[in-house]
Parts: C-alpha cells; sequence; structure tokens
C-alpha cells in the first residue's frame, strides 16, 4: 500500500449505507492525525495492521503463523492488557477492533517496539467486521473489557451488548469457544448476564459470575473503578 493508501484505510470505519441510520455504540472523538502519529501509522501499518475486506474469510490467514486459534478483542481501548496478553499468551492470534484513533496509534506503537507478530490491529466498526468478513465458526474467543456502560437508560440502546449481537458473536465462534466480558459497571453486568443466558447456543460453565481470570492484568483504569468501591463483574460464556 502507499503513504496514501495507509493513511486513507483510516478514515473509513463503517460500511456504508446511503441515508440508512443505525445505532453505535461508540461516538468518535477525532479522526485526525499529528505527524507524529503519522509516522507510527506508516512504520508499522503493514506488518500489524489489517483492513477491512467485504468478503468472509478464515482470519487465520491473516496472520503470519496460520496455525494458532484467534481471538477477537472487541474495543482495546489504549491497548495496555492487549499487548500484555498477547506477550504470555503467545499461542494464539489476536485479532484486535478499536475506532478510536489515540488507542490504536497507541497500541500500534507498542506492538511494534515489543514485534509481536501475533496481534493485528483493525480500525473498523466491529459489527461490519463479524457480519461481512469473518467466517462462521472461526473464532476461538472474544475480549470484550470494559465497553462503554451508557448508564442512561435512555442510552441503554446503545450498549454493544444486545441479544443481536450476541447470536453474530456465537455464530463466529467454533465449537467451545467463549465470550469472555468484563465491566465495573453493576447494572451492565446483570443486563449482560441475562441477555447471555438466553443465547441458547452459550452455555454458563459458572454459577452466575465468573471468577477473575488470572491471565488478564489489572489496568490503571480497572485500578481507578476498585478505588472506588466499583465492583468488577467478569462473565465467560462457551459455545455449545
Amino acid at each position: 500500500m502507499t503513504e496514501q493508501e495507509i493513511l486513507d484505510s483510516l478514515k473509513h470505519i463503517e460500511i456504508r449505507t446511503g441515508k440508512e441510520r443505525t445505532i453505535k455504540s461508540y461516538v468518535l472523538r477525532s479522526s485526525t492525525l499529528d505527524e507524529a502519529q503519522k509516522q507510527i501509522v506508516l512504520s508499522g501499518f503493514e506488518r500489524y495492521c489489517t483492513i477491512f475486506r467485504d468478503e468472509l474469510t478464515d482470519p487465520k490467514t491473516l496472520f503470519k503463523d496460520p496455525s494458532k486459534p484467534v481471538i477477537v478483542e472487541i474495543g482495546f481501548g489504549m491497548g495496555t492488557s492487549t499487548q500484555i496478553i498477547a506477550k504470555e499468551r503467545a499461542d494464539y492470534n489476536y485479532l484486535c477492533l478499536e475506532v478510536y484513533l489515540v488507542g490504536f496509534v497507541k497500541l500500534l506503537r507498542d506492538i511494534e517496539k515489543l514485534s509481536l507478530d501475533n496481534i493485528l490491529l483493525m480500525r473498523f466498526n466491529a459489527v461490519d467486521v463479524l457480519s461481512h468478513m469473518i467466517a462462521d465458526g472461526t473464532i476461538r474467543g472474544f475480549h470484550i473489557f470494559f465497553p462503554d456502560p451508557w448508564p442512561k437508560k435512555k442510552h441503554h440502546k446503545r450498549r454493544i451488548m444486545q441479544s443481536d449481537f450476541i447470536s453474530l458473536l456465537s455464530s463466529k465462534l467454533e465449537k467451545g469457544g467463549y465470550i469472555y466480558f468484563v465491566t465495573d459497571w453493576q447494572e451492565y453486568a446483570d443486563w449482560t448476564l441475562e441477555l447471555l443466558e438466553k443465547e441458547e447456543t452459550l452455555y454458563n460453565p459458572y454459577d452466575g459470575f465468573a471468577p477473575h481470570v488470572s491471565w488478564r492484568p489489572e489496568t490503571k483504569f480497572e485500578r481507578k473503578g476498585l478505588d472506588k468501591s466499583y465492583q468488577i463483574n467478569e462473565l465467560w460464556f462457551e459455545k455449545k
């Protein structure tokens, strides 16, 4: 790809649907790069990033080592836990989706420094990626850590965890694959638990919420919540 093609690929993050408006679980804050950020993108993009393609594919083929099962992280934020998990659990490939440009560039910079070849970043709407690019039954697991809880009742429709989305996640999982969800917002945790329990293709190996998974590191964001006495709730559901 040329330098301009690389930069242009970061500008379009969802499938255009004409005048049709769909509810988004995110609000974009900035889509511009300063000169330092441009250099990070141009340096690492072709090795550590991939672009949206409107064709179903087995995501293993996107990685340097296609023998590893694929984990999809939806909304990695600043990528702190992402890079730690990918480094310590190197027997998996990680396709990491994020629309926020600052976090995208920061994680790209970090994984280039660490030479983590089991991570690919994509700046694109997760629903479009899963619906149009990822073939059914090809994903080992989904990580969804601390998504926006949209706490006001009138905004609950913006939450990423909805019945249709959970069904979409399940369709992409291989048998025995998992959905791992974490939030510090109790009402959102209860909401998501109820929705996951209603999905007939999934089962909960625990009685309600799951215990903390040892390989997920605590982030500064999580620590701030704990300091405010927020309860961290984790959910782990598997494909039947």
